[in-house]
């Protein structure tokens, strides 16, 4: 065991620093749209790595190498990095407009009342289905605008329908990054963490469906969305699904998607072979920063791991967080934390990773419930920060399309976040899980 040692958390320190700092001053104070996404995260991560190598004198630079080499030749790390590229490339591929048409079609089979409600149901199917929230918010915001401006339901509502479904699948989904960095960096098979984390996230869901519905009951209409769609494209979201659901390997699933992606995008004239070719590549290179990322945290919390600050933090844990329970808890307010701290719940995960799996062995948590505590904990903080990438797409949508939108007349209508937190604590607290004996 390494001797604790508080002062080599510092790098986490510097970077927390540089990131969040910065990202305060370009959003707040010089008031730039997107600010916190104007901070480049991998020079703030090689200033971290930095630091570290500044630290612990006792251990030569060469030797300092060989430890963060020992950190990146991880077969998790690999893995990970194989599978955030083959999605990209899936997304690429199967493109917006399959996404477009599951909206439009729900839409145009259900009573304009529940327009609310299928915007939700719809943007959880998608972002299941795509694997990013992100992505799905882009998607569905314009679609939620003009659900509230033809038909009367609030704005705020809308979006925050939308945001919170996207929030599901980003949680749930076998493509999203989050879903890989958690699953490999805890070992366990994502058909597992899938299953722990349903229990959790669908009762959050139903209960979110429920409030909409009670919502939109009692809003006056005016008026109906109606838009051309095409459902054969929604089939290659449709394989993914199923595939990963019933467990079949990550990238035969996603190879699947890609090949009946490109089948049917040829086959409608959607695209031309040139231009797929070049969106697989553009999907595969969205994925670099975040694949990067992964690599240099590994090289950082190897160092800091070397020099004992692991174990500092460890020991900071158990004296407030007692037992198996207690150390669930510590195990998501740390990946929540971090989260509100980057702002990016993927990077949450991937600093948290090497801590909790530490946290797992010492708290007796299986490696399929560590998974689903750190996914799940850093979507709800992730699913309500005014300044995360999914509230500022959401705002920039709406803005786009002629709508002042404010966060915080949002953040009061993203019901699934909090519905998941009281989901998660039940989990942990009152509901012991099969998990619980199984490794």
């Amino acid at each position: 065991m390494k001797k604790s040692n508080p002062k080599a958390l510092l790098p986490i320190a510097v970077f927390l620093v540089l990131y969040l700092g910065l990202g305060i001053v370009f959003e707040y104070v010089m008031k730039i749209p997107m600010g916190f996404y104007n901070i480049p995260i991998v020079i703030a991560f090689l200033a971290a790595i930095l630091v570290a190598c500044l630290q612990n004198r006792e251990l030569k630079f060469d030797d300092k190498l060989e430890v963060m080499a020992q950190g990146m030749a991880d077969k998790n790390i690999i893995t990970m990095l194989l599978i955030f590229l083959t999605a990209g490339a899936f997304v690429g591929v199967v493109g917006r407009s399959s996404a477009e048409s599951v909206a439009y079609f729900m839409l145009s089979l259900i009573p304009t009342k529940y327009a609310v409600a299928v915007l939700f149901v719809v943007a959880c199917f998608v972002s299941t289905a795509m694997g990013t929230s992100v992505g799905t918010i882009t998607l569905i915001t314009p679609i939620a605008v003009a659900v509230s401006a033809a038909s009367g339901f609030d704005l705020p509502l809308c979006v925050g329908s939308v945001m919170g479904g996207a929030m599901f699948g980003d949680n749930l989904s076998f493509i999203s990054d989050t879903t890989i960095a958690a699953c490999n960096g805890q070992g366990c098979a994502m058909k597992d963490k899938f299953r722990e984390n349903f229990g959790i996230a669908f009762p959050a869901a139903l209960v979110t469906l429920v409030l909409i519905l009670v919502l939109s009951l009692r809003t006056d209409l005016s008026g109906a969305v109606s838009q051309d769609y095409n459902l054969i494209q929604i089939i290659p979201y449709v394989l993914v699904l199923i595939g990963g659901i019933i467990g079949i390997n990550v990238f035969v699933v996603l190879l699947v998607g890609i090949a009946s992606g490109a089948v049917i995008m040829l086959a409608t004239g959607q695209i031309a072979p040139v231009d797929l070719i070049g969106n697989m590549g553009s999907g595969a290179a969205g994925m670099f920063e975040t694949s990067m990322v992964a690599i240099l945290v590994s090289a950082m919390c190897a160092l800091i791991r070397e020099y004992g600050g692991f174990e500092a933090l460890l020991s900071a844990i158990r004296r407030v967080f007692k037992g198996k329970k207690g150390g669930q808890l510590g195990m998501g307010l740390l990946v929540g934390a971090m989260d509100i701290a980057t702002a990016n719940n993927t990077v949450a995960i991937v600093m948290a990773n090497p801590i909790a799996a530490e946290m797992a062995e010492e708290y007796d948590i299986t490696p399929r419930k560590a998974a689903s505590i750190l996914d799940t904990f850093s979507c709800i903080s992730q699913g309500v920060i005014p300044y995360g990438a999914q509230m500022l797409v959401a705002l920039s949508a709406a803005n786009e399309l002629g709508y002042e939108l404010s966060a915080f007349e949002v953040i009061p209508k993203l019901f699934y976040p909090g519905m998941l937190l009281i989901s998660s604590l039940i989990f942990i607290f009152v509901v012991p899980g099969k998990s619980e004996k199984a490794k």
